[in-house]
């Protein structure tokens, strides 16, 4: 996920866990403290980045009250199923 990109949405921000969603939050909030930083010594270039990291760390709050809240659905996790081999698929078949 880019945080200060103008690509994060709320629907990208849907496919997050919890998790994962609080450590977004963790890297936006240390990111915006160092464009603050460049801002205050003058090395900034980009001042609109300020600006974007600002609206990112909003958007992931917002997502995260509203699950909260229960008005927004909690990203389900995709648990894998266990690999069978044809070995192990076979063995039920001659048992039976």
């Amino acid at each position: 996920m880019m945080i200060g990109s103008k690509n994060l949405t709320p629907q990208d921000l849907d496919k997050i866990e919890d998790s994962l969603l609080i450590e977004e939050l963790r890297k936006a909030k240390e990111e915006l403290f160092n464009l603050r930083f460049q801002s205050a010594t003058g090395q900034l270039d980009n001042h609109g980045r300020v600006r974007a990291v600002k609206r990112d760390i909003s958007r992931i709050h917002t997502v995260i009250r509203e699950r909260e809240l229960g008005i927004r659905a909690v990203p389900v996790p995709v648990v894998a199923a266990p690999k069978t081999t044809k070995k192990a698929a076979a063995k039920p078949a001659e048992e039976a």
